[in-house]
């Protein structure tokens, strides 16, 4: 089992769609970083070498902020909106859509399940 940027990778995927099991590392980036390293995408990671993984591992450490690094600096990034009280962080204090989705009938996802109001019931 390969490790790198201290994510397990699955043995039996194929390598391009492994490294997108590491936080902020999607199929695109995972193509380039395997073509800059010169390792065949189509190779399982049970099957890569020792010297592979060290070159993949060498490259995202040099070049792309991932996992913890990434986190933190996304966290930071929402902190500071926050403290400065933009309408964006707003948003995110009280876990409402921040890009201008309506918020009247959908929104579920950001809100929660919806909480029911007793006596709201429609009058015949």
């Amino acid at each position: 089992m390969a490790r790198i940027a201290g994510v397990d990778l699955p043995k039996n995927e194929r390598i391009d769609v492994g490294l997108t099991r590491i936080f902020g590392i999607g199929r695109s980036l995972s193509k380039k970083i395997l073509q800059e390293t010169g390792v065949n995408p189509d190779i399982r990671v049970k099957d890569l070498k020792d010297d592979n993984i060290v070159k993949i591992r060498a490259l995202i450490e040099q070049d792309y902020k991932v996992e913890g690094d990434l986190r933190r600096e996304i966290a930071m990034n929402i902190k500071r909106l926050q403290d400065i009280g933009s309408y964006r962080g707003l948003r995110h204090r009280h876990g409402l859509p921040l890009r201008g989705q309506r918020t009247k009938t959908n929104a579920r996802t950001r809100k929660g399940p919806r909480k029911t109001i007793m006596g709201k019931k429609k009058e015949a």
